[in-house]
């Protein structure tokens, strides 16, 4: 690299790619972009669901839970 010179980013790469590819290419190029976006946005919501499960049952193994029998079980008609 010369003096002066700075490495270009990954955007920089891709975007310096992408001005060489045809317009019907770019559109693809586009519509899989768009397909990682939405991939990306699945998995940040599925960890965000995953964290709050977990806060929420936050300290719950430490609780006292009751034990059922089949006694305990009672038929309830309408």
């Amino acid at each position: 690299m010369l003096q002066g010179e700075r490495a270009m980013t990954v955007s920089e790469q891709i975007q310096q790619h992408l001005q060489k590819l045809p317009p019907s290419v770019q559109a693809e190029v586009l519509d899989f972009v768009e397909y990682l976006l939405a991939k990306a946005s699945v998995r940040e919501e599925r960890a965000w669901s995953d964290g709050s499960l977990a806060l929420a049952m936050h300290g719950m193994e430490d609780e006292a839970t009751p034990h059922y029998t089949t006694a305990d079980v009672k038929m309830v008609f309408p």
